[in-house]
């Protein structure tokens, strides 16, 4: 058995078995003591004798075999466990090789789902538990060994365990864990561990996982000939010879990046102090701009536990983060990616003097769409951020069965931003720049949570087992920031951009800042007995008061109750020898959400108005959002019911949950008030108020098997689905509905929120093939409304409601961002020293709006416009290319695709050595992370979100997620 701890009582020498189960320890004197220890078996001690080998047999703990699972202010067996819990080890964080801690998530937790914002260095990831529930802030509370703070910032390395609570169960945490909670339990030492030393490292190459087939030169200029012949227009290049592929803007843009990693930590611990310190560095450049797009990571952590006496024990974990960002112009119009995909391949990316070579500035091409790589070049975007966090803690037992606890955790976080625009001309187009600037902010965020509660155990006459803690919480969270713009930055340079070195001023204001205060005032409680490890029950109860809402609605209660019966306990199941475990197990509760806006209740004076003084136009403010004193938090009613299996000697588990999700009092704005209050005003708006409502529901497993073919071979097979259902059931407000997102230019929103449908659905037309010949168009009712009068080869749109008029009253429901179903397939296999791990992610009935293209004559498109429309019969699908004004470019289902997709996310193949002297364990591996997706989308990423709630669905040309194949070891001294 390897990895088992061998160490003298007096830790004073101590080692490590290795893969085959040996191990050396020199220089021990007759009579010593040594100490075995393994998680999961009881320790041992033995008396050195002789000089002979010994021949040690573990004893398996039939207690310490009960996993314990972490439950917030406390842990709980996890046999015992009545909510939906689920839980990822170190193990999977070490095999999937995640730049931040949340990828880790995806495939490997039923329920749970994770998005890209980018796949830009240090992009941010957006964590949905059983949903989308709100059209505000869904990301799950995450609490970090007992405080509030913040996943994507945490070197995977030093996580321990991470457990996800998805039911009722999170209702301990009140107004703050209605999007669920993930707890993170970091890595720390262990008793009599003898210092163990850890280096991991990893070196990889980036790529980008497919290109766009878009047109080369010679099919451009031939269809734009068309297209301006069909116009009723002169052929813009008569002569199409000698064009060939011409420029590809998408190889010129994308390029190989190197991402590297180094990760090092020192563990150990004696019978009164455990220690653990750990360093990491992270370094990641672009596939997109060169050393204009880079993350850097750097972090430290120290931990140590100390029992100060037998009753007394203090703690303390502090974490040190620093990294800086580089970004350029993602995801939306005008971006690099939507330059490149535009631009035309006729056109050279730099003239006959080395400079950039300017895109037109025309009607066919517009004022947007410019030379990515010149934009590259002038784009100048620095962020830099510092981060203190930790928690320091004492538990005291005065009596056996009670510990009380008290904990104060802490955020502290400084960060400075810096934008250059110089002075440049891309042929006049909208990003044109007459002044240079220079852009900076300072921003300073701090928190602290302080916990003090007390939990008491207790049995009585043997069959009932109680706990119960009490507590209290106080959190608090205060901060500011500043942001000024200089202009006239000396020489047009990012090395003279700096706001004290500009020399120019603006007319309008260009400076803001803003200060935050808000504070959460929490008492919890929670009773727990179960009747002979068979019958379980649990309550919860939490009152929070919070700053953040109105005088009216400060305060809230948040009851929650769970039950199980351990079915495999009773005697009737006491023959059943293939059953190690069956459980059901049910759950009910309220939650409340506060991932609001500050001051969100108060009126401030954010709107602009225009005052006259002495003559004068003066600029100045006006009432902005006005108030509502009854602004309240979002309550989600959380219903579930499960099934936990466990069989064939425990090889087979089997998780199996189905939920509801009532979530009211969703925040909305564009209520009806008067105009008399000057809602009319620049910057100024209704009230925000509760008046919506969301409802989620489905069923979700999980299945997972280990075996071994023989003594040398062990595998494992793991397997989860999510089923879900979104549909909204108010929207309280004037219209009945609330939208966002964009398409295009100047179209109306694409995505709504409205009763009966999905939150963020996709609204628009319904297209019904292609019109063949004038009579169909004939026989059709109308298109003139929507931009112009139908021809023979132009789409077809729906009559929805049947009036005989094609109008806006005729969009409708033309898509749904949310998925119907996510799955995952994790797969791992031992053979002697080797070891292979495979992790697939897939998302199923989810669409995607495909607006990267811009609707434009003269910029390149893709290749299936190829199999367009050119006379009747020829095609259904792709409406005629023409310079006249047709209706094709509204926002239809034309532009909505299927972007349902499976993507092998994660292979690794490693090699252990461990019969090095002095060396526990080395270890050798390849991997390749986003190896490949299957897919029907033509964009570039399926997975990739905003991570809007209304609109997130929306494809404006998402920096793609690179490949990556990696080489690294593993060093264990």
């Amino acid at each position: 058995m390897p990895g088992v701890n061998v160490v003298l009582a007096d830790n004073s020498k101590g080692t490590s078995t290795d893969f085959d189960g040996n191990f050396i320890l020199e220089g021990i004197s007759k009579g010593s003591e040594i100490v075995v220890s393994y998680i999961g078996f009881k320790s041992q001690t033995f008396i050195i004798a002789n000089g002979d080998d010994l021949t040690i047999y573990l004893e398996e703990d039939t207690n310490a075999l009960e996993e314990v699972v972490v439950i917030g202010y406390g842990s709980q067996k996890k046999k015992e466990v009545t909510g939906a819990v689920a839980t990822v080890d170190a193990s999977t964080l070490e095999e999937f090789k995640p730049v931040k801690v949340e990828q880790a998530l995806q495939g490997t937790v039923s329920g749970v789902n994770v998005t890209t914002q980018s796949g830009a260095p240090g992009a941010g990831l957006d964590i949905r538990i059983r949903g989308v529930a709100t059209n505000g802030q869904n990301a799950p509370l995450v609490i970090i060994d007992g405080y509030v703070g913040e996943l994507g910032l945490l070197n995977p390395n030093d996580i321990e365990t991470i457990t996800v609570l998805k039911d009722a169960q999170a209702a301990i945490y009140g107004s703050i864990g209605a999007n669920g909670v993930v707890l993170i339990t970091t890595k720390r030492g262990r008793k009599n561990m003898k210092p163990t030393v850890t280096y991991n490292t990893y070196y990889g190459i980036q790529e980008r996982t497919r290109e766009l087939s878009l047109l080369n030169a010679t099919e451009y200029a031939l269809l734009l000939n068309e297209a301006y012949v069909n116009g009723g227009g002169a052929a813009p290049y008569p002569n199409v010879t000698g064009f060939g592929v011409g420029t590809d803007w998408q190889g010129a843009t994308f390029d190989t990046a190197p991402i590297m990693n180094h990760d090092m930590s020192l563990t150990g611990g004696t019978e009164k102090v455990t220690y653990a310190l750990s360093a990491s560095h992270l370094d990641q450049e672009g596939i997109v701009g060169g050393d204009k797009s880079g993350f850097l990571r750097n972090t430290a952590r120290l931990a140590l536990n100390v029992d100060v006496t037998d009753k007394l024990k203090a703690s303390t974990n502090v974490i040190y983060t620093y990294f800086t960002r580089k970004t350029l112009n993602e995801n939306g119009l005008g971006s690099v990616l939507f330059n490149a995909l535009n631009a035309p391949p006729t056109l050279s990316t730099h003239d006959d003097d080395g400079a950039y070579t300017l895109v037109p500035s025309t009607t066919g091409l517009g004022t947007e769409v410019i030379n990515p790589l010149a934009q590259i070049a002038n784009t100048y975007n620095d962020y830099n951020f510092k981060k203190l966090n930790g928690n320091f803690g004492l538990d005291y037992q005065p009596i056996e069965g009670l510990t009380i606890t008290g904990r104060i955790g802490f955020n502290t976080s400084n960060s400075e931003s810096k934008t250059f625009a110089p002075e440049i001309s891309y042929g006049g187009k909208v990003f044109d720049n007459t002044r240079s600037s220079v852009t900076q902010g300072a921003v300073n965020d701090n928190s602290y949570t302080f916990d003090f509660f007390a939990s008491y155990e207790k049995t009585i006459a043997e069959d009932h087992n109680f706990s119960v803690t009490l507590g209290n919480t106080v959190f608090k969270e205060w901060g500011n920031g500043l942001y000024a713009t200089g202009f006239d930055v000396p020489n047009n340079s990012w090395a003279y951009a700096d706001i004290s070195l500009a020399t120019g001023v603006s007319e309008s204001i260009t400076n803001s800042s803003y200060v935050y205060d808000e504070r959460r005032l929490s008492y919890f409680g929670r009773l727990q007995y179960n009747y002979q490890g068979k019958y379980l029950f649990s309550a919860m109860y939490r009152r929070d008061a919070s700053t953040k809402f109105g005088p009216n609605n400060r305060v809230g209660y948040f009851p929650s109750m769970t039950a199980g019966w351990v079915i495999s306990e009773e005697d009737f199941l006491s023959n059943a020898s293939n059953i190690n475990m069956l459980k059901i197990r049910a759950s009910y509760g309220r939650l409340g959400n506060d991932q609001i806006a500050n001051n969100a209740y108060v009126g401030i004076l954010g709107g602009e108005a225009t005052y006259i003084f002495d003559d004068v136009l003066v600029n100045g403010t006006a009432t902005g959002l006005l108030s509502n004193p009854d602004l309240k938090w979002e309550e989600s009613e959380k219903i579930d019911v499960g099934v936990d299996l466990n069989m064939f000697d425990n090889k087979l588990s089997i998780v199996a949950d189905y939920f509801i999700d009532n979530r009211k009092d969703l925040l909305l704005s564009n209520m009806p008030v008067s105009g008399i209050v000057g809602i009319g005003a620049p910057g100024a708006s209704a009230p925000t108020v509760n008046a919506g409502s969301v409802e989620n529901k489905g069923f979700e497993f999980a299945v997972n098997y280990r075996g071994a073919l023989s003594e040398n071979f062990s595998y494992s097979v793991a397997y989860n689905a999510t089923f879900l259902k979104n549909k909204v059931t108010e929207v309280n407000n004037s219209t009945g509905y609330t939208e966002g997102g964009a398409f295009g230019v100047g179209q109306p929103a694409p995505s709504r929120m409205e009763v009966g449908l999905p939150i963020g659905y996709f609204y628009g037309y319904q297209t019904d093939g292609i019109f063949q010949n004038q009579d169909e168009v004939d026989a059709h009712p109308s298109q003139t409304a929507l931009g112009a009068a139908a021809a023979p080869g132009d789409i077809r749109y729906v009559d929805v409601n049947g009036d005989g008029v094609l109008d806006e009253d005729d969009r409708t429901n033309i898509g749904d961002p949310i998925p119907d179903a996510t799955m995952g397939l994790n797969i791992q296999l031992n053979y002697k020293n080797f070891d292979f791990t495979m992790y697939g992610f897939a998302s199923i009935g989810n669409d995607m709006v495909r607006n990267y293209e811009r609707t434009l004559s003269d910029v390149n498109r893709m290749n299936y416009v190829l199999n367009r429309w050119t006379g009747e019969g020829t095609s259904n699908t792709v409406p005629r290319v023409t310079t006249a004004a047709t209706a094709n470019n509204v926002f239809s289902n034309y532009f909505v695709e299927d972007a349902s997709y499976f993507r092998l996310q994660n292979v690794q193949l490693g090699y252990s050595l461990t019969s090095i002297k002095g060396i526990d364990k080395i270890r050798v591996y390849v991997a390749a992370n986003n190896l490949f997706t299957l897919t029907e989308y033509r964009g570039f990423d399926p997975g990739a979100s905003s991570g809007a709630p209304i609109g997130g669905g929306i494809d404006y040309g998402f920096y793609p997620i690179p490949r990556t194949y990696m080489l690294g070891l593993n060093v264990k001294l």
